[in-house]
């Protein structure tokens, strides 16, 4: 039984990406809630038929103590015992089957259906979102995001259905169950439900900001816990657990304060819902009792009516709380919106192509770009690139050199010029397409929290086992693999590395991410400073083997140490976003420029860096 609810909808059924998904919410919900049409309209059709027998019970207790008080016990009995035992086989049997089917399609097919929904289709969406557009928010404040709108996208649904129709449903049932015995019954009714509609709009209108504003400040509370674990080291090391403990404060009281007042304007509404309450159960028991009294009522429409006051007070409560729950999930979901529902902001243009590479050229024409601030990044670079070159970028911090391998990835679209690889416009192919026929190793290397293998086979998943071991043995990891074991017992290849390889140090990061590119064998390979986190021993074993990688490529190495770049074949130094120089070691020695001047300067085999902070401009 379980499993036919359960499969009523898939939660991974085929749908249209959009680059701009709606922004308003009401039509951001029912963009994702387009696969449970049918099923909404069954619930609802349900939710009814379970509000009017409970209705049609209260009705029928009324009904049970008239004829018990007009008649003798044993004649009512013997004239309405077929009648009790048909209110008791529904009773016993076809209400749990009604109340069954209710609570089956809400927490069995939409519930769980519509949280999976949502977190895969938000996940798939902020994954195709650009490097840039992740640079400049929290990881933490993302993930926060993601994770909270599916409940609360779900939790919304759940209250309207569960709540609300039903609420909506039994008072129209009242209604019609009161006016049919005595329409001035209706008055009270009538006044107190205006007197509730105009408590719950006034209240929902100061719950839903202060509901959104709270959700907003646990979202900087994760954001900041997380930007504290991320960066443990850096803690540790100035030894600032104080400071990042009033720094994750700050935004913890911020969040207390947003939840009191958000909690001051619920506990104001329940005093006046109590009241208002108070004011149905007296006026329409005392009516009821009025015209019992004046003979045209019968003892039965008292019961029904004051059961039905007590019922309707019950009920208020969780409609009220529902309301309120309903506003704070549609609060968390509009907070949740203004991540996951962002336009994706570097798309493939329409109708481009894979890459066609042949031969490996890159051709570089007027390139510029400055991240959008006018200065710093690149300018009208010209650059070629020949098929199987070697090719050293240098320069100082901020001279571009970054920047020149993100526009190469599309990482961003360029602010003025062309990319060309084998006479291909890259800003006219997808980006899938172009970045998987380049390898990159960087010198920041951030691992996934997931086992050596895992990490490895990133490069090329369809890879075997034999070729897999044979990228670690080529980039000098695969003894210090072997060696390795994790908390858990797991050890070589299946050992597990910790968020960001956290486990591991950085030269055996370094070793895992050369495995993961050689492993890919990609025809274009981008080396950022990719052996600087390696002792001299084993930097002079890689670098053969980096050698031996890189023949039949086209190579683009970044390097501080000039000694890791002084092999290749041509040699370009950049200088405020500008090519200054360009030759191969020799002739640049012999130019007596830029390049020998670091020469001279070298420590150690790095550059002579200057105070620029290279940061995204680099």
């Amino acid at each position: 039984m379980f499993r036919f609810f359960e499969n009523l909808v898939d939660p991974y059924v085929a749908y249209e990406e959009k680059d701009a998904p709606p922004r308003r919410l009401l039509a951001f919900l029912r963009d994702y809630a387009r696969p449970f049409r049918k099923v909404f309209a069954a619930a609802i059709a349900v939710k009814v038929v379970t509000a009017l027998t409970e209705v049609g019970l209260l009705w029928y207790m009324g009904r049970i103590v008239d004829f018990l008080a007009g008649e003798e016990p044993r004649a009512a009995l013997a004239a309405h015992w077929m009648e009790l035992t048909a209110a008791a086989v529904f009773v016993l049997v076809l209400r749990p089957f009604i109340a069954g089917l209710d609570v089956a399609l809400l927490h069995n097919t939409i519930v769980p259906n519509l949280r999976t929904l949502v977190s895969w289709r938000a996940h798939r969406h902020i994954l195709r979102q650009p490097v840039g557009w992740f640079e400049n928010d929290f990881a933490g404040r993302i993930a926060n995001r993601v994770m909270q709108t599916p409940p609360a996208t779900s939790d919304a649904v759940f209250q309207l259905l569960d709540a609300l129709a039903f609420a909506f449903t039994t008072f129209l049932g009242s209604v019609a169950l009161l006016s049919a015995v005595d329409a001035r019954l209706m008055v009270p009714l009538v006044v107190w439900f205006l007197g509730y509609v105009l408590l719950l709009r006034v209240s929902v209108s100061r719950v839903a900001p202060a509901a959104q504003a709270a959700s907003g400040a646990r979202s900087a509370v994760t954001g900041r816990i997380v930007d504290s674990y991320a960066n443990i080291h850096s803690v540790k090391l100035f030894a600032h657990d104080d400071r990042e403990i009033a720094y994750a404060g700050e935004a913890i009281e911020n969040a207390r304060i947003a939840l009191q007042r958000e909690m001051r304007i619920i506990t104001r509404m329940d005093i006046l819902l109590t009241a208002l309450n108070g004011a149905l159960i007296v006026g329409l028991s005392a009516l009821a009792v009025w015209l019992w009294y004046a003979g045209t009522a019968s003892i039965g429409i008292v019961a029904v009516a004051t059961a039905m006051a007590l019922r309707l007070n019950n009920m208020t409560y969780w409609i009220m709380w529902a309301s309120t729950a309903l506003v704070q999930a549609l609060g968390t979901v509009a907070e949740g919106m203004e991540t996951i529902a962002q336009p994706i902001g570097l798309v493939d243009r329409a109708g481009a192509r894979a890459l066609d590479l042949r031969e490996g050229r890159i051709e570089i024409q007027g390139l510029s770009h400055h991240y959008g601030r006018g200065s710093g990044g690149l300018a009208a670079i010209d650059l070629t690139i020949r098929p199987g070159e070697k090719v050293g970028i240098v320069g100082r911090s901020g001279a571009g050199k970054s920047t020149l391998v993100k526009l190469l990835l599309r990482f961003y679209d360029a602010e003025a010029g062309t990319i060309r690889i084998d006479g291909q416009d890259i800003a006219c192919l997808t980006q899938a397409s172009l970045r998987r026929h380049i390898g990159m190793v960087q010198q920041e290397t951030s691992l996934l929290h997931r086992s050596v293998r895992d990490n490895i086979l990133y490069g090329r998943p369809e890879a075997t086992e034999a070729e897999m071991i044979e990228a670690a043995k080529r980039a000098e990891a695969h003894e210090f693999i072997e060696a390795l074991r994790d908390p858990a017992g797991h050890g070589g290849y299946d050992a597990q590395v910790g968020e960001r390889g956290v486990k591991l140090s950085g030269g055996q990061r370094q070793r895992i991410a050369l495995a993961r590119v050689i492993l890919k064998d990609a025809p274009i390979l981008v080396l950022d400073e990719a052996t600087s986190a390696l002792d001299s021993e084993v930097e002079a074993a890689i670098q053969n083997t980096l050698y031996g990688v890189m023949e039949g490529k086209t190579v683009i190495a970044i390097a501080h140490r000039l000694s890791t770049i002084a092999r290749m074949d041509r040699i370009v130094v950049l200088e405020d976003g500008r090519v200054a120089e360009e030759g191969s070691h020799a002739q640049l020695l012999a130019m007596k420029g830029l390049y020998a001047r670091f020469w001279d300067r070298q420590s150690g085999g790095f550059i002579g860096l200057d105070d620029h902070n290279e940061g995204t401009a680099g």
